[in-house]
């Protein structure tokens, strides 16, 4: 018996391991996508049109 105690947690963990990937897949899209898309979007062109920040090297 002591396989059993040494099976039991890698399944429980592969079992709600399979369980969050299938809540990850449904919950992409769906009618909130553009507007998630679109803040994404949005702290990119933030980040990339910031200055960048002066280094030791640059003073």
């Amino acid at each position: 018996m002591d396989y059993v105690s040494a099976l039991v947690p890698p399944v429980v963990m592969a079992v709600f391991f399979v369980g969050l990937i299938r809540v990850i897949v449904k919950t992409q899209g769906g009618a909130n996508k553009a507007k998630e898309d679109a803040a994404v979007d949005a702290a990119l062109a933030r980040t990339e049109a910031a200055p960048a920040p002066a280094t030791a090297k640059d003073a």
